[in-house]
């Protein structure tokens, strides 16, 4: 996998974007938004450099072959597919040096004409994420000179599937609905844990996939906001000591959605039983929303070129946003995402209008964090917030 360095700074991205999450149900990608970030550095100057510098946690010289070696590493590794793609139109001449370091083969042109252009990429971005996800996140138009993007995809079977079936959620906001559930039994009780976080106390249930990718579920307090929970999950992932795990906990309410007792038992062993939901969750993401978050805000400013080593044309960022969508079922989890920059000329006005154009159980609103076991590399992290009813769970997948 990536090496620490690079796995660090990509969390560190998760962590700082995941607190900004709004309590709507989403996911998001941070190692699809990086390497783009890690490219357009490589080809920035002046304050755009330092601010992507900044966004990507590591210095802009070798933010380019880094962003190599992660989409190299993601492509090569079992259950995840990762696609780089590069579009520029006829009259942009771009740097040599800085297409070399690009994967061959990823280089396409723009038509100029946006309807031809938006079918094409449409198309790659389908393509590249066996269907999941079927358009561009962003939008090109008859300015847009530069198209670079990412596609990442991420499939893990469970080693034990779920039991399907109903549950019902004894309070919160899923109370009233008729929610499908997912249901399983283990003697290993240290796949869930306790840890005492910033936000309260913050309940982690791991459920581990085939080719080496897990996916953790998160429940918090009642009042724990989206963005404190996985906060709280990311801190937690790399200091393990602050997690007690199930074996260890007192009896009684130790964490949320967790009650341990004793019972009587045949056989003296142990048992965990979990209860949780199956889900889909969808999200868009225009990067821009959060400029500084990802070093955006001098890239944005059209008043002048920011990316010389890219071209020598002036170029500055036009668009930047993630599709993305994830679902969580008895048998595995899947997920794709893709992101995407535009870019148009530097130096020309801006117009500010356009023309037509445990028992664990988790029964209300949780997170979730995807990731690669070894490196603990997170690939997705999201929230939870509309599960599958009954009458709209599909149980094949």
């Amino acid at each position: 996998m990536a090496s620490h360095g690079t796995v660090k700074a990509i969390n560190g991205l998760t962590t700082r974007w995941a607190a900004a999450l709004p309590h709507d149900g989403t996911v998001l990608a941070a190692a699809g938004v990086w390497p783009l970030l890690g490219l357009l550095a490589d080809g920035a100057a002046g304050p755009a450099r330092q601010e992507l510098s900044d966004a990507l946690s590591i210095p802009a010289d070798g933010a380019a072959a880094a962003a190599q070696d992660l989409l190299s590493t993601l492509g090569a590794t079992h259950g995840l597919g990762a696609a780089l793609g590069l579009w520029t139109r006829s009259t942009l001449p771009v740097e040599p040096t800085w297409l070399d370091r690009l994967p061959p083969g990823v280089h396409g042109q723009l038509t100029g004409d946006p309807l031809s252009d938006r079918l094409h990429l449409d198309t790659w971005a389908a393509k590249c994420t066996q269907g999941q996800i079927d358009a561009m996140p962003v939008t090109v138009n008859d300015e847009t000179l530069l198209v670079l993007a990412s596609a990442l995809t991420l499939r893990t079977d469970w080693i034990r599937p779920f039991t399907p079936g109903g549950m019902e959620a004894e309070t919160g906001p899923w109370r009233e609905l008729n929610l499908a559930g997912l249901h399983r039994t283990t003697g290993l009780l240290n796949r869930v844990g306790v840890a005492d976080t910033a936000a309260g106390p913050l309940t982690e249930l791991q459920i581990i996939g085939t080719r080496g990718i897990d996916v953790h579920l998160y429940l918090g307090t009642p009042e724990a906001t989206a963005g404190q929970v996985l906060t709280a999950a990311m801190s937690t992932l790399h200091n393990r000591r602050a997690m007690v795990s199930g074996d260890h906990l007192p009896y009684g309410t130790p964490g949320p959605g967790l009650s341990v007792t004793r019972v009587p038992s045949v056989d003296g062993e142990p048992t965990l039983h979990v209860s949780t939901v199956p889900f889909t969750v969808q999200a868009h993401h225009d990067l821009l929303d959060h400029p500084d978050l990802f070093g955006l805000r001098t890239a944005t400013d059209a008043s002048q070129g920011h990316f010389p080593g890219i071209s020598a044309k002036p170029l500055a960022v036009q668009a930047a946003a993630q599709a993305m969508t994830a679902t969580f079922g008895a048998r595995g989890f899947r997920s794709a995402a893709v992101t995407a920059f535009a870019m148009v000329a530097g130096g020309i006005p801006r117009y500010p209008f356009r023309a037509r154009e445990i028992s664990a159980r988790f029964d209300r609103p949780f997170g979730f964090l995807a990731l690669h076991r070894t490196s603990r590399l997170v690939l997705n992290a999201g929230w939870v917030t509309n599960p599958d009813t009954l009458e709209e769970a599909s149980w094949d997948w």
